[in-house]
């Protein structure tokens, strides 16, 4: 437990924000602090992607944040707050390298239009944060804080173990398959995986394009949501801010029985059993549905998707550069090479019917919510693998917003998620729900009570 005590730290974000557009605290003191905390600790946790001047660069960054805004009012919304950077994002002034051991100057790129977004909102990039190779399964150093001989999940390893951390109190990432939803319940911080589409990927390199969606790491619901505002398209607050309002009647939940479930662990069932009933105890209605007796059929088909938009990605690098990718990168594009485009075609048009299918069902049985385990159960030992996306699989492939919230822990004191996923273009009324939620699934194995105060602005 000392290295625990030592590694996890809770900074939310709407009270840095806070502390920070206010005046209560000076953005430079404050990358200071942030980047005071990376040296302490990221030598053990490798969340963050080394580079020469950290410290250098984030002082100029802040100062030049502090230049723009000098006056409190009118200061954005992410003003003077340190950001970790998925490595597949580009972003000017770092260097991209995917995880990989390509030539940097073969990935180049403008900057993403997601890094831009939070620079334009005040942000600070305190750096890349590791990645699984190329965001696929070859997995990154990274360890988990919690249990440093564990893996933080992937592919965004390194934003999830960065805020789970407290190096940053906002980290951006991407997923494929399971790439956010499973880091953030391994390292028990809020993980938020859009719908498909509502946060640009321009300036990002891809896994699979019909899949790859953008999200938020922090370490609550509040701050995704504050952080979503700003990196998502047409971003309705007014609807977030409806879903919750006085006299709203809170969400109608689901449990998708069958095939699907019954791919997660016994011990990690019987825990989100438990978080169901407390659910239905804070006064929810929690139904138990069967749906997707087909999943093996949607393994399969999202399988095929991905694999074949992998290859289709690496066309260009991987014949001058397949020598320096890793053995699990290698498998995955030679997968996708032998992927007929009738087959990829057919399974495409399964992923459209099966979008179709979850809207449908949501509509026939007054669902609001599915909720689901967000992993197959705790953190696997080593690193060796970034642990099992299939909780994660249909929703990815459906391209459907989904949230997952701490919810506990199984010996020896690992973080477990409950996974909430609404109807596309639900972004806002997921995140408003979201919090009465969290609320209800938090513990005391879950909430992180250290010493830290988030608003002296330690880390």
């Amino acid at each position: 437990m000392a290295d625990r005590d030592e590694l996890i730290r809770r900074r939310p974000l709407v009270a840095e924000v806070a502390a920070l557009r206010s005046g209560e605290r000076d953005p430079l003191a404050h990358v200071e602090r942030t980047c005071d905390r990376i040296a302490a600790i990221d030598g053990r946790i490798r969340a963050f992607v080394a580079e020469p001047d950290r410290r250098g660069r984030l002082r100029a960054e802040a100062a030049a944040v502090r230049a723009s805004w000098p006056e409190p009012a009118g200061r954005p919304a992410l003003f003077g707050v340190p950001v970790g950077v998925k490595d597949i994002m580009h972003a000017d002034g770092l260097a991209t390298g995917a995880g990989s051991a390509v030539p940097a100057g073969e990935l180049t790129g403008e900057q993403s239009t997601v890094v831009a977004r939070l620079r334009a909102a005040g942000a600070v990039v305190a750096g890349k944060t590791v990645t699984a190779e190329f965001a696929v399964t070859a997995p990154g150093p990274t360890r988990n804080p919690h249990h440093l001989d564990h893996s933080p999940g992937g592919s965004s390893s390194g934003s999830a173990a960065a805020v789970a951390a407290g190096m940053v109190p906002l980290a951006v990432g991407t997923q494929t398959v399971g790439s956010m939803i499973r880091p953030a319940a391994y390292c028990g911080v809020v993980g938020f995986k859009p719908s498909y589409d509502r946060v640009p990927v321009a300036g990002v390199i891809a896994n699979a394009p019909s899949l790859d969606t953008l999200g938020l790491f922090a370490a609550d619901v509040a701050g995704v949501a504050h952080a979503a505002a700003v990196v998502c398209d047409d971003w309705r607050a007014d609807a977030a801010r409806e879903a919750t309002g006085a006299g709203r009647a809170l969400p109608v939940l689901a449990v998708p029985t069958g095939p699907y479930l019954d791919r997660a662990d016994a011990d990690a069932v019987a825990a989100f059993d438990r978080q169901v009933e407390r659910l239905r105890a804070a006064g929810f209605t929690v139904r138990r549905v069967p749906f997707m007796p087909d999943f093996d059929a949607v393994y399969a088909q999202q399988f095929v998707v991905n694999r074949y938009e992998v290859a289709r990605t690496h066309a260009q690098w991987f014949p001058r550069f397949g020598h320096l990718y890793r053995p699990e990168t290698v498998a995955a594009i030679r997968q996708g090479q032998q992927v007929a485009e009738a087959d990829y075609a057919a399974a495409r048009e399964h992923q459209r019917a099966f979008r179709d299918r979850v809207h449908a069902t949501l509509a026939a049985e007054g669902i609001d919510l599915w909720i689901t385990p967000a992993a197959t159960g705790t953190a696997p030992r080593g690193l060796a693998t970034t642990g099992n996306s299939v909780m994660c699989l249909p929703w990815s492939y459906a391209g459907v917003p989904a949230l997952t919230v701490p919810a506990g822990s199984l010996a020896p004191g690992l973080p477990l998620g409950v996974q909430c996923v609404a109807r596309a273009g639900a972004d806002e009324e997921l995140l408003g729900w979201a919090p009465a939620i969290e609320a209800a699934t938090a513990t005391d194995t879950t909430a992180i009570d250290t010493a830290t105060d988030a608003a002296a602005g330690t880390g």
